[in-house]
């Protein structure tokens, strides 16, 4: 997984009124969680912007002023609701050696069969959370749906690995092509296919005798 360095400053105090003049000054007030005790720390805002808006997931190198640097995950964010500025944010620390908790954004490849005669794609888990060693999370799990047709449903157990454990039960669907009112089922397009091929051949035969006849 790839990461994402915030320069942050400790800080000192935790009250409401740093807490404002943190934000009107364009700073994002953070605690970090997993270590011996919660580490307050702020950063600038714009110092988040590729961790959060992004499709993939990231891990963060914290460097403070005092020189220490600490991996972490980003665990929780708050948004202001008219704004969407960010009010704060909760980080976990990450060891090397511990499994960690987190959600992995989904990545969908391919054409779905069961899309192209109409069908609709239900994207069912955007995210999947997973358990996992630091460095084996992933940045994303990618499924391909090249073989979806309708009514066909890709499910949690067919994405098992070694690597990590996905913290949900194996029959959670996670994408599936529903039938719609103008959905073309798959078997009978392809059986409409090669009836047409039949009569494609049947007509070539009736022909040749017609000129054989004429000649």
């Amino acid at each position: 997984m790839k990461s994402i360095t915030i320069k942050g400053s400790q800080r000192e105090s935790v009250g409401k009124a740093s807490t404002k003049a943190l934000r009107n000054a364009g700073k994002v007030p953070c605690v970090l969680y997993g270590g011996d005790k919660p580490l307050h720390f702020s950063a600038d805002e714009l110092a988040f912007r590729h961790l959060v808006h992004t499709p993939n997931a990231h891990t963060a190198v914290i460097e403070l002023e005092d020189g220490q640097k600490l991996e972490a995950v980003l665990q929780d964010i708050q948004f202001h609701p008219v704004t969407d500025k960010i009010l704060h944010i909760d980080f976990y620390q990450l060891f090397k050696d511990k499994p960690v908790t987190i959600n992995i954004p989904i990545r969908l490849e391919g054409n779905s069969p069961g899309v192209r005669n109409g069908g609709r794609l239900l994207f069912r888990k955007r995210k999947l959370s997973i358990k996992a060693l630091p460095d084996l999370l992933p940045d994303f799990i990618t499924i391909d749906i090249s073989n979806l047709r309708i009514g066909g449903t890709i499910a949690v157990e067919t994405l098992l690995s070694d690597d990590y454990t996905i913290l949900h039960p194996d029959s959670t669907a996670v994408v599936q092509v529903k039938a719609s009112r103008t959905s073309v089922d798959d078997e009978e397009e392809e059986e409409e296919t090669e009836g047409a091929e039949g009569v494609e051949g049947a007509a070539e035969g009736a022909e040749a005798p017609a000129a054989e006849a004429t000649e």
